[in-house]
């Protein structure tokens, strides 16, 4: 059963405008906008659960204190295949600056990964880019960082990025995130490993059950002044 498609629009357009402040229904958002041509009944049904969290948590944000220093870390995460249409990987990534969220994404790559390592290691270059871009934005106010970390849960991407050769296993990946290397070798950024329950961008890449989904946005810096 389709529902009105200028209904659903509308409110996945409002969703996506307050996901500029509310990292924690990014995914969720990001999930539904995709079905945005065609909508169902069900993803109607989604669409109005999303609200019905906003209502229930309205003084849930990020905060910053003036007091923060400005080391760039950034978490890069990919669920593999997570999307059951197409098998097209969920790119997620969240970049803090002196302790305080900035930046995030999630994203469904643009063509299906072929493994678990290829997934990560693409999801890595484009955490790279926007950390190549917010190190540029803090040039101009004499913030020189370099050897920046990427925390990435998967050791094969990690090996995979710290090799200068190009191997016969990674020759199909798009030539555009091999563009991570260079930037490893030049110590512009560091790729470092993190267990998966550490991994704060899971947040951007799969549904989470309720105890890791609170933990993960207390771990972001959202927090609710009425608590």
């Amino acid at each position: 059963m389709r529902c009105n498609e200028k209904t659903i629009r509308g409110m996945i357009g409002s969703l996506l405008y307050l996901t500029a402040s509310r990292p924690d229904i990014m995914y969720s958002t990001c999930l539904c906008a995709r079905y945005q041509v065609e909508p169902k009944e069900s993803h109607l049904t989604a669409v109005k659960r999303i609200f019905r969290y906003l209502k229930g948590t309205p003084n849930l944000g990020l905060w910053y204190s003036k007091d923060s220093w400005f080391d760039l870390t950034t978490y890069s995460d990919s669920d593999f295949a997570g999307c059951k249409i197409d098998r097209k990987s969920t790119t997620g990534g969240c970049h803090i600056l002196g302790g305080k969220l900035v930046s995030w994404t999630s994203k469904k790559q643009n063509y299906v990964s072929t493994s678990t390592a290829e997934a990560e290691y693409v999801a890595a270059g484009i955490c790279c880019a926007q950390v190549l871009w917010l190190r540029n934005q803090l040039q101009d106010y004499d913030i020189q960082l370099s050897k920046i970390p990427i925390y990435c849960d998967n050791t094969s991407a990690i090996a995979i990025a710290n090799n200068p050769v190009l191997h016969s296993k990674t020759k199909h990946i798009e030539v555009r995130y091999h563009f991570i290397r260079d930037h490893v070798m030049n110590g512009d950024i560091e790729l470092h490993f993190v267990p998966t329950e550490y991994q704060l961008a899971d947040l951007f890449t799969k549904p989470l059950d309720v105890t890791r989904f609170n933990m993960l946005i207390s771990e972001l810096g959202m927090l609710n002044p009425d608590e």
